[in-house]
């Protein structure tokens, strides 16, 4: 059974800092609405697991911002898994489901295929998503990282007011240009792999 629909969605935080580089999924899921072309609609508010989220659900591919804090968002994500199985009549093998993550070790705008069962190290969103969504082995996974840098600390208060740090124009111009180029070029590999499969 092939792959029908892919399911991106994003972790970020919500609010305030809701434009810091712990969002940079949010940022480059943003552009890549843009990349994708006119055939995938605008981002709009829509209700998705039992929360506002912002989503934007073309023919092929459903774009989904996680309107939960970063730390807790496995939940949220759990749901709107399960939800849209349900919406669209679909069994888990027809659906591919890509979660879109910052990630310290990558240098900015620098973006990787993960495997979805690889480490999280130490990323506590993709530990929420763990803990709160089994995998069905029928469907297909992936993760794709999104590089921020790293602060030259490598102490834990100053990892975490990095990534809850403002975003400053330049860097968000690499997340919204090359980031965003290159998480289209990653979907279109895994799509066409899942399209094989």
């Amino acid at each position: 059974m092939s792959v029908r629909r892919v399911l991106v969605i994003s972790l970020g935080n919500p609010g305030e800092y809701r434009n810091t580089y712990h969002s940079a999924g949010h940022i480059v899921l943003e552009a890549l609405q843009r990349q994708i072309g006119r055939e995938q609609p605008s981002f709009a508010a829509q209700r998705i697991g039992k929360q506002s989220a912002l989503a934007s659900i073309g023919s092929r591919y459903s774009l989904m911002q996680s309107p939960a804090v970063m730390n807790v968002s496995g939940p949220w994500v759990a749901k709107a898994y399960k939800e849209h199985l349900s919406e669209r009549g679909l069994a888990p093998a027809e659906l591919g489901v890509v979660l879109v993550h910052d990630d310290l070790e990558e240098e900015l705008g620098v973006i990787k295929i993960r495997d979805w069962k690889r480490s999280h190290r130490g990323h506590n969103g993709i530990k929420s998503v763990n803990g709160a969504l089994r995998a069905d082995p029928a469907g297909q996974w992936a993760r794709i990282s999104v590089g921020i840098g790293r602060p030259d600390g490598r102490d834990k208060s100053g990892v975490s007011d990095f990534v809850l740090s403002r975003v400053p124009k330049n860097a968000r111009n690499v997340l919204e240009g090359s980031g965003s180029r290159g998480v289209l070029d990653a979907l279109m590999e895994l799509d066409a792999k899942w399209r094989d499969d």
